[in-house]
């Protein structure tokens, strides 16, 4: 699958993307741009190694701590990633808008689905979506087994270290090993084989 995120850039596309301003606003005060979807320039990241689909790791010895992200699920729950230390978490941000978003999101549903008794967890960052109306329904249509933060003006985005991601473009998924570092990202849709191609040699860590 070669499905690249894009947020619209355009007025004329503002009735695809609810909350296209405040998250073109967000990405914009957060400086972040790298080469994947719509984005132009790069970030600072050197930690990243490119490998083939997309798909960048970070050496273990290298890795820094993911931010704090807590917050209101779209179900209201308070939720903290940080609860998850000890497990790999798997976090991927999504919108109800964003057709590769849909394009993926059967594939995190089974992968989620099959590696709950392996210690990994998945959590969503639903972003851009101006009430949770839209976003619930998206949930309930792939049948999602886990929990998304609810960031609708991508506030938890602005957290990552600079070049870690692009706000402006989603989906992007990011690995985090178990002690809460990242691991691995792709900043484009995943198909089942290279959400497995990401997730497989981090749960093999010991």
């Amino acid at each position: 699958m070669s499905a690249v995120g894009c947020a619209p850039q355009r007025s004329d596309r503002a009735t695809r993307f609810r909350g296209r301003a405040t998250l073109a606003a967000a990405g914009a005060a957060a400086a972040v741009l790298l080469v994947s979807g719509c984005s132009a320039g790069k970030g600072g990241d050197a930690h990243f190694v490119a490998g083939t689909d997309g798909i960048s790791t970070v050496p273990a010895g290298q890795r820094i701590a993911a931010p704090e992200l807590s917050g209101e699920t779209l179900e209201g729950k308070q939720l903290d990633v940080a609860d998850y230390q000890g497990k790999v978490v798997v976090l991927n941000v999504w919108g109800s808008w964003c057709n590769p978003c849909r394009a993926e999101a059967k594939y995190f549903a089974a992968v989620a689905k099959d590696y709950t008794d392996q210690g990994v967890q998945f959590v969503g960052i639903n972003t851009g979506d101006g009430s949770t109306t839209s976003a619930l329904a998206f949930e309930k249509d792939f049948d999602i087994p886990y929990p998304s933060l609810y960031d609708p003006t991508g506030k938890l985005m602005l957290r990552f270290e600079k070049g870690t991601l692009n706000p402006q473009a989603v989906p992007f998924t990011l690995i985090l090993d178990r002690e809460g570092k990242i691991a691995a990202r792709s900043l484009s849709a995943l198909n089942e084989e290279r959400l497995l191609k990401m997730l497989k040699p981090v749960v093999a860590e010991r």
